[in-house]
């Protein structure tokens, strides 16, 4: 078996991110692969303008971020949302990676999470990221996984998912994301 580099992160720039605790949970779950985590808030970019790029050129945390992006073959992304779409903060980084390498997801496999406190989870925004945004740069979408009401289905103190069904449902996307890597 051959083992894969996974980089995991969330779109979320928030201390008590949501979204970075169900990653968290997620990431503990991964056993056949390495898998190394970042916090995206450590990577400091302005807000994307074509001046700013004209002028000062590509932010190096972008290129590190992207460079970092190559060194693996899969990623874990858990993307939060703001009024039905990925937050501004998410959104950013993609823009500029994108103008760094407008390929900067070719060949990865990816699995793509979200959760909120309402009932959709975050769907809008995975959607929107799974279905369009994603695979314009080349990311192949392995697996989705939405939870909704976080807080009536996720436990901090276990740090355990408590509704049996969504449990299950996780557990199989997982193992079929991790199996999808070995191919």
């Amino acid at each position: 078996m051959y083992m894969k580099k996974i980089l995991a992160f969330s779109g979320s720039n928030s201390s008590t991110s949501i979204n970075a605790k169900l990653l968290r949970h997620v990431v503990k779950k991964i056993t056949s692969h390495e898998v190394t985590s970042i916090e995206l808030s450590n990577y400091d970019v302005p807000i994307y303008s074509a001046d700013i790029e004209k002028t000062a050129g590509m932010p190096s945390p972008s290129v590190q971020l992207k460079n970092l992006i190559d060194e693996h073959q899969a990623l874990i992304i858990s993307v939060n949302e703001h009024n039905s779409a990925p937050s501004a903060f998410f959104k950013n980084h993609i823009d500029w990676l994108s103008r760094v390498d407008a390929n900067f997801l070719q060949g990865k496999k990816v699995l793509l999470m979200s959760t909120s406190p309402g009932k959709r989870g975050a769907k809008s925004s995975l959607e929107y990221v799974r279905d369009v945004l994603f695979p314009r740069f080349g990311a192949q979408i392995v697996e989705s996984f939405s939870l909704p009401s976080f807080g009536e289905n996720y436990d901090e103190t276990s740090n355990e998912l408590t509704n049996e069904l969504y449990a299950l449902g996780l557990t199989d996307v997982v193992t079929n994301f991790e199996q999808n890597l070995l191919n």
